[in-house]
């Protein structure tokens, strides 16, 4: 059976979330609307850990909505109440019981939060952050399968030279062509880009024969370098002295190779692993009181704002995070879903700091009363008694946050891309 709220209809809230989206791709392009929904289908992912752990374990679940403020569309199906409200950025799931304080009607106590095994409690409360690893593997092994990451094992052409009068460079008269792979000359296996330009350079005059893999199939090209003393760019000789220099006139680095559906996983447990361990850091540099004081410095000093070294290394909030990401897909999609991952990785650590409001809060103070029952007595924590510490640890967030929020509007990060 399912009851509607008095609300807006469907139809109105969908017709207003495709103006606005129209309305910022016509203000800012495509970048910026893809990265407010790729950041709210985050927040509602940690929310939906929570929500179907929570159903799974048999607890009630009163509320699942997307947005905070007023309510713009709601319906109940059985005991909960899914909507949408008005400020899109969050979302939350209710479950009753998260406290001692909470009182319930005894026939629904079962059902809390609170009357949940231990397990359960752990798993509910760490479900939100677990989602944000499963989605930062989905986002990886998206861009292994799809997009793919530079291979120093296949070498290749990343751009042709432009020589002074000469319309080809010896590479392109060879028939060379963007994204070829170089994997052997004269028989000798090609694994890094200094190996090849070392014999390049030296056989000035000789002919190559180059072993190329060219959309999946091998083929044979022979290329003569051009001694470098008889070249120039822009004017600029490429090469002096009294040995030949031999050029192709080719820019060679890794090429970037795509891994198979099954190949992806490995690599992306293994990118997902390297940024916690980063994220981990991070946060290790943020909570530290010199972090506090160059954020300090940063907002009473514009000159240290600005300062590149700075800028480097001090946290955003989530508009720098929007702007980094909306400036990243100038260098790729790539980028834009390591990124994404990156964000992913660093809200689910940060939740599993062990303090309240945090989840990891939650799963501290769990793990207290298991370790503090007794068989057939359990007990129960007074997390009033907590206050003081939480109401410091808000601070501290506050702060931090309107810090880097000033930041970030009246002294942004230059483009990094």
């Amino acid at each position: 059976m399912a009851s509607r709220d008095s609300s807006q209809s469907p139809f109105v809230v969908v017709l207003t979330i495709i103006g606005v989206v129209a309305l910022l791709v016509w203000w800012a392009g495509w970048a910026l609307p893809v990265v407010l929904v790729a950041i709210m289908v985050m927040i509602m992912g940690h929310e939906f850990g929570h929500f179907i752990t929570a159903k799974r374990a048999g607890m009630e679940v009163t509320d699942f909505f997307v947005g905070f403020g007023p309510v713009l569309w709601a319906i109940k199906r059985g005991e909960t109440r899914y909507g949408v409200r008005a400020i899109l950025f969050g979302g939350y799931v209710k479950v009753p019981g998260m406290s001692w304080e909470s009182e319930i009607a005894p026939q629904n106590e079962s059902r809390t939060y609170r009357s949940a095994s231990y397990p359960r409690k752990v798993l509910f409360a760490s479900a939100g952050s677990l989602m944000h690893g499963v989605m930062a593997l989905v986002l990886a092994w998206a861009s292994l399968t799809f997009v793919g990451l530079p291979s120093s094992d296949h070498v290749g052409v990343l751009a042709f030279s432009h020589w002074d009068g000469h319309h080809q460079t010896a590479a392109q008269q060879a028939g060379l062509r963007l994204t070829d792979q170089i994997v052997a000359v004269d028989g000798v296996a090609i694994t890094s880009p200094d190996q090849l330009v070392a014999l390049v350079h030296g056989d000035a005059g000789r002919t190559l024969t180059l072993s190329v893999r060219r959309n999946g199939r091998m083929i044979t090209l022979h290329a003569t370098p051009v001694d470098g003393r008889t070249l120039k760019e822009g004017g600029v000789a490429l090469a002096s002295g009294t040995r030949p220099d031999g050029f192709l006139g080719i820019e060679v680095g890794a090429l970037v190779t795509r891994s198979s559906l099954l190949g992806a996983v490995p690599g992306s447990f293994h990118q997902v692993g390297t940024m916690i361990n980063a994220a981990l850091k991070g946060l290790g540099h943020v909570f530290t009181p010199g972090e506090f004081t160059s954020l300090f410095h940063q907002v009473v000093s514009p000159a240290a704002a600005n300062n590149r070294s700075n800028q480097l290394t001090r946290p955003e909030s989530i508009v720098g995070v929007v702007r980094l990401a909306v400036q990243s897909t100038q260098n790729g999609v790539g980028t834009l879903l390591e990124i994404l991952m990156a964000v992913n990785i660093f809200v689910g650590v940060l939740n599993m700091l062990p303090m309240l409001p945090l989840d990891g809060g939650y799963v501290l103070i769990a793990t207290y009363e298991r370790v503090r029952s007794r068989r057939g007595r359990a007990y129960h924590a007074d997390v009033t008694r907590l206050t003081p510490v939480i109401y410091a640890f808000m601070s501290v967030l506050l702060v931090l946050f309107a810090s880097t929020l000033y930041l970030d509007i009246v002294h942004p990060i230059a483009n990094p891309f």
